[in-house]
């Protein structure tokens, strides 16, 4: 049964679906993270390489090998500041006190230079592990603004675990100091494993850097679509606010088959607005050569206005659009066929406790080739403000069959 619903502050309408919760993958009061050895463990916390506290969750990743039925799970974990050992992990089975025991991937050694061998990893916020087994990793280059290396780009295939791409962003295309990319979206081919374009999200310096893969070019948008709102730059949760002035955080394309023109969906982390444009218009480097603020402005279309803020996004093969909602904590579907009013907004599953800040939203294919829908909410709003309580559980996963999910039936 399906009824309107309006919630508090917002001054929103959206459709409410039937209640149901998520099936609970991974929960943890602190991340354990595991080290080569006990006295490079130490060695960490004794230079301030590793701070427990400043260790905070942010994207969560998922690969089916094979058929098998039990994935692997890949997390980034953003060096925010300096104390983060390791900027991208996988989930273990060796339980510790405090959680699962994460291993960082590739290796310790992609990561303990801490950005001085620009040949590693710096730190990385999200992840895509394409249809064809590649993760495709956005390492932004920078500590706490600190620009140590150039934004870069790593695609690795998971069965080998080989580097199959590397692309090292220019410097005319961020701003060093400012630029903080967070997310890659991946435009593969439905014939074949040929990727088109690699979008990339520059939240803090409000843009889109697109990489024309087989051409190796790549260029930059920005103008007043691609930034935040100043209406929409307090974030609260759970009764505790914080502030963010982030620009575009989150990209998804038209699936391939739904026919008509395929777009790009886009919404800044520090606004409400759901905004799109045409692949072929962002696909085409001559639109955009002059990084010309005015550029192709009549191509970017406002869809609408959520009323709250949105993190992490993801798209579904039939063309749902589901966000991680700031307020109310929950998750929200868009049926891209159809306008975006608040009248085909439906909120799938509310949750003040288990979905505070989802930051990462992946849909993936299981091993009997269904879709799953998987998030990680982190409890930003408390390692931002007042500090974690590492007595609570603040970082989960959580995941759902997507058409369980759409159709209101229970995840498990």
């Amino acid at each position: 049964m399906q009824f309107w619903i309006a919630f508090g502050a917002c001054c929103c309408w959206w459709l409410a679906a039937s209640t149901q919760a998520l099936e609970s993958v991974f929960g943890a009061y602190n991340l354990e993270l595991e080290f080569p050895s006990p006295q490079e463990r130490e060695r960490a916390l004794r230079e301030g390489l590793y701070d427990p506290g400043s260790v905070i969750p942010i994207d969560v990743d998922v690969y089916y090998k094979h058929g098998d039925a039990t994935p692997s799970i890949f997390v980034t974990i953003p060096r925010f500041a300096k104390g983060v050992p390791y900027s991208l992990a996988y989930v273990t089975n060796e339980m510790r006190p405090n959680g699962t025991l994460l291993q960082a991937y590739p290796s310790y050694e992609w990561h303990k230079s801490h950005g001085a061998d620009c040949n590693g990893l710096t730190s990385v916020y999200r992840t895509q592990i394409d249809e064809c087994g590649r993760m495709w990793i956005l390492d932004s280059g920078e500590i706490d603004f600190i620009q140590h290396c150039p934004p870069q780009l790593y695609a690795i295939d998971l069965e080998s675990g080989k580097v199959v791409h590397q692309y090292k962003m220019p410097k005319r295309l961020y701003k060093e100091g400012v630029s903080r990319f967070v997310t890659p979206t991946v435009e593969l081919d439905p014939h074949n494993c040929d990727v088109g374009f690699v979008y990339m999200a520059d939240s803090i310096g409000d843009g889109i850097v697109v990489y024309d893969v087989a051409a190796q070019q790549s260029w930059r948008i920005e103008n007043k679509f691609t930034y935040p709102h100043p209406d929409f730059g307090t974030f609260t949760i759970a009764g505790e606010s914080f502030q963010l002035w982030d620009g575009t955080v989150s990209t998804t394309l038209t699936p391939h088959g739904l026919g008509g023109r395929r777009m790009m969906y886009f919404h800044s982390l520090s606004s409400d607005w759901q905004m799109a444009i045409p692949l072929d218009v962002i696909n085409n480097g001559s639109n955009w050569r002059l990084n010309d603020v005015s550029a192709a402005l009549d191509q970017f279309q406002v869809l609408g206005k959520r009323g709250s803020q949105c993190v992490g996004t993801a798209m579904s093969e039939s063309g749902f659009l589901i966000c991680g909602l700031v307020q109310p904590a929950s998750l929200l579907a868009w049926n891209i066929r159809s306008s975006y009013s608040h009248q085909n907004l439906v909120m799938l599953v509310e949750d003040e406790q288990r979905l505070q800040f989802s930051s990462g939203l992946k849909i993936v294919r299981n091993h009997e080739g269904k879709e799953e829908l998987w998030v990680l909410s982190n409890r930003l709003q408390k390692a931002f403000g007042a500090g974690l309580d590492f007595k609570e559980i603040n970082f989960r996963i959580q995941k759902c069959g997507v058409q369980e999910l759409l159709g209101g039936r229970p995840c498990y």
